[in-house]
């Protein structure tokens, strides 16, 4: 397979297929009397455009699961599927290329630059890229715009609330307009105040933008925003249920 991002990024014709799809993956650490079986053999379907908050106790598997669907991780066995392409046969520069492209992700500890303007860290993906000055400028106010930060492009992250920090977060995630959105525990670091205003504003860029979010959280609070749950318990998904979603309608 070429590593062109064309190659990874192909045409559905079928607008009922799912965006993600993972058959019977599996995921084992270590050997012998040492292994652990993180997953063990998931099935899951997610749409574009779906919210949906993946949930469960420590050691359930889903952080396995969302490294996996982030190309952060590969799985021992079961198929990993993007728009129909198998992810889990592609190689090291083709996940890469995946996830540079139309991945955005979102972290609890917001993973900002110290010293780097707000601009400069929303930035940061379209500079990998290669992409002109005026272009990646441009780009990078728009997106703090999107997330409600016009005006402050040239603070640094010390000169920012923690919510704030959070949307620099958001607002570099989305800079490269990417199918899907994985946060992980984005609300973590925040006070209740601030985690619904963060929950707020991804509802309100799934609605809107029809971005496909999927977040881990082990708040229910947080998980109600989102349209659909997945409870996973002991490396299996013990329960997928839709519901409202508190700030979707």
């Amino acid at each position: 397979m070429s590593t062109s991002v064309t190659a990874i990024h192909p045409e559905s014709g079928d607008a009922s297929a799912p965006l993600i799809a993972f058959r019977g993956i599996a995921k084992s650490y270590g050997q012998g009397q040492a292994e652990f079986q993180a997953l063990r053999g998931i099935d899951l379907e997610v749409y574009g455009g779906e919210f949906v908050a993946v949930m469960g106790p420590s050691g359930s598997g889903k952080s396995t699961a969302m490294n996996i669907l982030g190309c952060l991780d590969s799985p021992s066995s079961g198929a990993y599927l993007f728009q129909g392409v198998h992810v889990e046969n592609m190689d090291r520069n083709q996940r890469a290329l995946l996830r540079r492209n139309f991945l955005g992700f979102v972290f609890q500890g917001f993973n900002l630059l110290a010293r780097t303007s707000a601009q400069e860290n929303v930035e940061l993906p379209l500079l990998y890229r290669g992409e002109p000055p005026e272009k990646r400028h441009k780009a990078a106010r728009e997106s703090l715009a999107l997330v409600g930060l016009d005006g402050w492009e040239h603070h640094t992250p010390a000169e920012l609330s923690g919510g704030q920090q959070q949307r620099v977060a958001i607002a570099r995630a989305l800079v490269t307009h990417p199918l899907v959105l994985l946060a992980d525990e984005p609300t973590g670091n925040l006070d209740s105040k601030r985690s619904h205003e963060i929950m707020e504003l991804l509802a309100r860029l799934n609605r809107e933008r029809q971005i496909t979010v999927l977040m881990v959280t082990h708040e229910p609070d947080m998980a109600h925003y989102a349209r659909r749950v997945v409870h996973f318990v002991d490396g299996l998904v013990h329960s997928d249920d839709a519901q409202e979603g508190k700030a979707c309608s």
